[in-house]
């Protein structure tokens, strides 16, 4: 079985930084685009950035210069470095992920990490 496990939220002050990470394990051919999304409490989920298999990137424009999405394809992980944090960036992030598995294509979710941003 193939699954998506986040880690690294947590609570932070105003203007501090957090590591978000995501680890796809199971069997699986490969992973293509990866991302990450928030869903902030009354919100719908939306984008933060996702990333391809050969790293081109792509940022929803509220963290434009903030957050940055990577990836180590040998490690099948996705992290999200976020910076210069802002009480309306609290929210559940969740991982995402498009898997090959044989002759399927899934999209995965992980179970999501609060990030809590307050003073």
């Amino acid at each position: 079985q193939v699954q998506l496990v986040e880690s690294g939220g947590g609570l932070v002050q105003p203007g501090g930084s957090l590591r978000l990470s995501c680890v796809v394990s199971g069997r699986f051919t490969r992973t293509d685009v990866m991302g990450w999304y928030r869903e902030a409490p009354g919100k719908e989920r939306e984008l933060v950035a996702t990333i391809t298999n050969n790293d081109n990137t792509n940022y929803a424009d509220f963290v434009k210069g903030r957050f940055t999405i990577s990836r180590d394809n040998p490690k099948n992980t996705v992290y999200l470095q976020m910076n210069s944090l802002k009480p309306d960036d609290t929210a559940v992030y969740y991982c995402n992920a498009n898997v090959r598995v044989i002759f399927r294509n899934l999209e995965l979710w992980g179970q999501g990490t609060l990030v809590t941003v307050s003073s």
